[in-house]
């Protein structure tokens, strides 16, 4: 059987879409109007919503009342989840992982904290190895880069740890809550990380500014010394403008050749 032919509005979409992708519209580009993209592929008004439906869900496009439509900043940051809390990188910065990655991509980072004392929900009092219920200090920073915001942290620490220490304070703690962490005698050596993608909830989609379809991705690391797990920390990132990258086993030959270049 001959297949059918893609509907218009998917044409429309897909001449769209590779003129953004190849840099031919370029982030901030406005878009012809409705009436405009109407005239020019010779459909319906409602065709030229479908398509440019498509492309508000899949983040690539946004629309300002009043103004228009415009090709959407899809600037990456990358998060190198194995490399962003090696033992040895915190030894030589003064600066928490977060802040020590967003500068070295030459990009400017800020953050606003606020500290809650919770009950642990069943899945940190699993993590955790403490009882559902359980008081247990949650940190949470509202993460921006370049002034866009890009991801929501919270860390989970049991009471027995955190009480009385730096961790139950309210504000940043420059040098990062892991060296806090050591300090106080808990030297975290392992990770279990779980990744879990999904679609964000009222609040996180008004923080990220999404568009409807843009998915976010969640990052669960619980922290180990070598007796007990001592931190989760749930880093929810927009699915937009994050990639995360793991780096496994023996890749000099892959250092060598980035030397070079």
């Amino acid at each position: 059987m001959t297949p059918r032919p893609a509907p218009l509005y998917r044409r429309i979409a897909d001449e769209l879409r590779a003129a953004i992708t190849s840099g031919e519209l370029t982030p901030g580009t406005q878009l012809p109007t409705e009436q405009e993209l109407g005239r020019k592929y010779r459909v319906s008004r409602n065709t030229v919503r479908l398509a440019l439906g498509m492309l508000l869900n899949e983040g690539l496009i946004e629309s300002t009342p009043g103004r228009g439509t415009f090709v959407r900043d899809h600037a990456v940051l990358t998060y190198w989840a194995t490399r962003s809390e090696a033992a040895e990188r915190r030894a030589s910065s003064t600066t928490d992982a977060y802040v020590t990655d967003v500068r070295e991509a030459g990009r400017t980072p800020s953050q606003r904290f606020e500290m809650r004392i919770v009950q642990a929900s069943p899945g940190v009092a699993e993590r955790l190895w403490v009882n559902e219920g359980d008081a247990v200090v949650l940190r949470r920073c509202l993460r921006s880069v370049d002034g866009t915001p890009w991801s929501i942290q919270d860390s989970y620490y049991p009471m027995d740890i955190a009480q009385g220490t730096e961790l139950m304070s309210p504000g940043d703690i420059a040098r990062g809550t892991i060296r806090v962490l050591a300090e106080l005698g808990y030297h975290e050596v392992g990770f279990l990380d779980e990744l879990i993608a999904r679609m964000p909830n009222p609040d996180e989609a008004s923080f990220f500014q999404v568009s409807a379809g843009v998915p976010v991705l969640v990052n669960v690391r619980t922290a180990y010394t070598t007796e007990r797990p001592v931190r989760i920390t749930e880093t929810i990132f927009a699915g937009d403008r994050n990639r995360v990258v793991y780096e496994l086993g023996d890749l000099q030959a892959l250092y060598r050749e980035r030397e070079k270049s």
